[in-house]
């Protein structure tokens, strides 16, 4: 970097008229270089507004290895983007430009993922690389892409922009499990850590599971890393979805118990169609389709699609044991912003369930240990209403699909995130058995 070089006696006076013209870079510290001079490090881009005091001796030299300065090294990211971006612009800089900075953004190893509306002013185009540069400088990163919006296109495939870099896969870590993709063509969502984190809490040692929306594995892979499940089928449609999940088992050393099925989960044969209802009895659902070659096979069904997975209800229940099993059900739930009535209690917890409570106290869960309730668990109504509907739902289903009764019992009711204004993203474990006779 760019410095005067003088004399110690000088290099106070010298620091003072420097920060006086705002040409100190205080980015770095003061060096000492050859001959017992002090190097005061100044602004590159200000290089030509520079005038050498006459009344005290110095000259124009370059510091090779610069040394961060205290205030550098306390900064945050943010802090020092915004910085960086400044000098860049000089006196381009303005207010409107700052709005456009952004704030936070996702990091996968040496890659930075920036949000849709950061940088979108005429200006920052026109910097084109030169931006791009100081921009992962500042943040530490090689490679930069920004997000557009989810696709409409029924898979949640992303819109991402790929603005620093040649290659687009990513390695992410999750509580010790490495997650690879392509960051142009899958999504990954740091928001359901938590859920992550207690899907590995449960017990599922010797279980088959079925993750009927399985994505790179975000779920897959914790039950089977962490949860000890038996042997897990992961079905996906987005052929880049897939490809990366085949690689995320490998990773993790557990592909040789799961294996993959590609392909629409929605849809089947004729065959295996509910049958139609007796002229005394109550019409059914509209009918059912499936493509899935797995019936009776699952202790427990994932179903991680949001905002609604009621598309793969039916397929649930019918890869469900004739014994029965769990269902986590994921589903976003309006809440009413009025004030609500006093909180109902929710029904007990499936055994090894962390304890927990959200950062505005609404949402406490419930543990048990050796099968007696520890904590009682506050909902909202409307959650408690959307759990119940969808216990009788699937219970009709299951009717429907084996021609006898079923009971549901809800287990828990998980809040993951805020998922819009007065929306929550809501995970359902749902105890589905056979009535006996």
């Amino acid at each position: 970097v760019p410095a005067l070089a003088t004399e110690p006696q000088f290099a106070q006076r010298l620091r003072e008229h420097l920060e006086e013209e705002q040409l100190l870079d205080g980015r770095y510290r003061l060096q000492e270089v050859l001959g017992g001079c002090v190097a005061l490090p100044v602004l590159e881009e200000k290089l030509s507004q520079l005038r050498l005091p006459l009344e005290m001796p110095c000259e124009l030299v370059r510091i090779q290895d610069p040394v961060p300065s205290r205030a550098a090294r306390r900064q945050t990211p943010a802090q020092k983007l915004r910085d960086e971006l400044r000098r860049l612009l000089g006196e381009s800089w303005s207010e409107e430009l700052e709005r456009d900075v952004p704030r936070a953004w996702q990091r996968h190893g040496d890659l930075v993922l920036l949000s849709e509306d950061s940088f979108r002013a005429a200006l920052w185009e026109k910097l084109g690389t030169a931006l791009w540069e100081v921009v992962a400088s500042a943040l530490g990163a090689r490679r930069l892409a920004r997000r557009g919006r989810v696709l409409p296109d029924g898979m949640r495939s992303p819109s991402v922009t790929l603005l620093l870099g040649q290659d687009s896969w990513v390695e992410h870590v999750d509580n010790g499990i490495r997650y690879t993709f392509d960051v142009t063509k899958c999504m990954f969502s740091p928001g359901n850590i938590t859920e992550k984190l207690r899907v590995a809490s449960l017990p599922c040692s010797g279980e088959v599971l079925v993750d009927l929306y399985a994505g790179i594995g975000y779920f897959t892979l914790p039950y089977l890393v962490h949860a000890a499940a038996a042997f897990a089928h992961a079905c996906e449609w987005n052929g880049h979805a897939v490809e990366a999940l085949r690689r995320n088992l490998a990773l993790n050393g557990v592909q040789d118990r799961c294996r993959v099925h590609h392909g629409d989960s929605r849809q089947v044969s004729s065959a295996d169609r509910p049958r139609p209802p007796r002229p005394c009895e109550a019409s059914p659902s509209p009918p059912l389709s499936f493509q899935l070659e797995l019936r009776n096979v699952a202790d427990r069904v994932n179903l991680g699609l949001i905002p609604s997975s009621e598309e793969g209800w039916p397929v649930a229940c019918r890869v469900l044991k004739g014994t029965g099993g769990v269902l986590h059900i994921h589903h976003n739930v309006e809440t009413l912003p009025a004030p609500a009535p006093p909180q109902t209690p929710v029904l007990r917890a499936e055994r090894g369930s962390p304890e927990g409570a959200g950062s505005d106290g609404e949402a406490q869960h419930p543990t048990e240990d050796s099968g007696k309730e520890t904590l009682v668990a506050r909902i909202r109504p409307e959650w408690q209403k959307w759990a119940e509907a969808t216990a009788a739902r699937i219970r009709g289903l299951l009717a429907e699909l084996h021609g006898q009764p079923w009971r549901t019992s809800i287990l828990h009711i998980e809040a993951v995130k805020s998922y819009a204004p007065h929306v929550h993203h809501l995970v359902l474990d749902l105890e589905c058995r056979p009535t006996l006779p």
